[in-house]
């Protein structure tokens, strides 16, 4: 799969504008979203190739947003990696299970996360 779409759900400004940055120079096409409702509606919208989900944010949270998105059927098929401050195994397994392909730890390492994308 061609990833060249990316959706960045999270809502803290510095985040969205340091994962911005680095996928832009990488030379992906990115769109932001502050929220895990707006993530599941932007999904739907533009069926981005890849979402970078945060997890802890207002309302919606990003396990609910993952689970959402990875069983609707409209946008199953959108790979999710989880870009969390959560680090404990049992989150790892969890954002698993709600349908994330792969999950990352904020700080965000950028060769790791370029490398995930590059495996998808």
């Amino acid at each position: 799969m061609s990833i060249k779409k990316i959706l960045i759900v999270d809502d803290s400004p510095t985040e969205r504008h340091f994962l911005g940055e680095l996928l832009t120079k990488n030379g992906f096409q990115i769109l932001t979203v502050e929220s895990g409702e707006e993530a599941v509606a932007k999904a739907k919208e533009i069926m981005p190739d890849l979402i970078l989900m945060d997890v802890v944010m207002p309302g919606m949270n990003g396990f609910q947003a993952t689970r959402t998105i990875s069983r609707d059927d409209a946008t199953k098929h959108i790979p999710i990696i989880m870009c969390t401050s959560k680090n404990q195994e049992t989150d790892k397994v969890w954002g698993k299970r709600q349908g994330a392909v792969e999950y990352v730890v904020k700080p965000v390492d950028p060769q790791e996360l370029l490398a995930k994308i590059a495996a998808l």
